[in-house]
């Protein structure tokens, strides 16, 4: 995997977004972590990124809703949404708006590099 490149990761849950934050790092990547759309938002955190990562159920603007906001603004980066509900319903409307990969937590860091190596290097 390449270096280099700019992942933002947002999730309200503080832990997972610690342990998301680290692994991303150890792929080499640089990271930007936020603790809600909101913040991401506010702080400019969606222009420059390669690849996002958002988890569905937050407080406030939920990650849906942040596709959507995206979306509207023209943003094309990959999206990879983890969730601590995962239910089919929610998968198949995410991956119909455009989402990359669709992950219920606890996900494997395996399950999660994955979708990251073809979010940042698709064939």
């Amino acid at each position: 995997m390449a270096a280099n490149r700019i992942v933002a990761i947002v999730d309200d849950d503080e832990a997972v977004r610690t342990a998301t934050v680290s692994l991303v790092r150890s792929l080499g990547h640089d990271v930007r972590s936020f603790a809600s759309a909101e913040e991401f938002l506010r702080e400019g955190g969606d222009e420059g990124i390669d690849c996002l990562v958002t988890d569905v159920h937050m407080p406030g603007i939920d990650g849906t809703d942040l596709h959507r906001l995206l979306v509207e603004k023209g943003r094309t980066y990959p999206v990879v949404f983890v969730t601590g509900y995962p239910d089919d319903a929610m998968r198949a409307s995410v991956m119909a708006a455009g989402a990359f990969c669709y992950l219920g937590k606890p996900y494997s860091g395996d399950e999660l590099i994955e979708c990251l190596e073809r979010a940042l290097h698709p064939r």
